[in-house]
């Protein structure tokens, strides 16, 4: 598949032709330049690596300065690979920029879910939870019994229990292109995407 990596401004909601109102995420995506293409003669699959938001080299590890460089690539902040199933054609220096996307175009869209700290099993879960009545002097929102009494008397690994919510790599599939425009580099797309506003996510063409 290819793309554009971007970031997301936030939520707002637009008018169809029909007057409906449509809720929409507006994402500011591209221009990528394609740092270093990977073949599957020589690194056993096909791939680009795109960069997204130039930044000073100053901000960044000699490594990675040394990596554009050996692409002749001004440095970029956010580096994302690529597989590639189809436009095998595609060349080391290409700029992508909105325009690849057509409007009514369906995207996949992926990005790490919003963090919600600390969070126990029934929010994390979604656990009932105990009655609050009958004698129940458990803690109401508890997991209950989480092992056994006898062999192998441990608890298992995997077993939902509290913990950290949220932070984890999500896609939402077949996201329907709204509006584009291509002089602010800017994709609306119908309903919510994964992420925080000024987080990461990576704009798929579904083939």
């Amino acid at each position: 598949m290819i793309g554009l990596i971007g970031k997301k401004i936030g939520m707002t909601q637009i008018f169809g032709e029909n007057g409906k109102m449509i809720p929409v995420t507006v994402i500011k995506a591209g221009p990528c330049r394609v740092i270093n293409r990977k073949t599957k003669q020589e690194h056993g699959y096909d791939s680009i690596q795109l960069g997204f938001e130039e930044i000073d080299e100053k901000k960044l590890s000699k490594s990675d300065i040394g990596n554009f460089k050996k692409h002749n690539s001004p440095p970029y902040k956010y580096l994302k690979e690529f597989r590639l199933k189809f436009y095998k054609d595609i060349k080391q220096g290409e700029v992508f920029d909105v325009s690849m996307f057509e409007q009514n175009e369906l995207l996949k869209i992926t990005g790490f879910s919003k963090g919600k700290g600390f969070a126990g099993v029934m929010k994390r879960h979604g656990f009932h939870g105990f009655k609050a009545t009958h004698g129940v002097h458990e803690s109401y929102r508890g997991p209950g019994s989480i092992g056994q009494c006898a062999t192998p008397a441990r608890v298992f690994k995997g077993k939902k229990m509290p913990g950290h919510k949220g932070m984890e790599k999500t896609s939402v599939l077949n996201v329907k292109v709204i509006k584009i425009d291509v002089e602010k580099n800017l994709v609306m797309v119908k309903g919510a995407v994964p992420g925080h506003r000024n987080s990461i996510v990576r704009l798929r063409k579904e083939l």
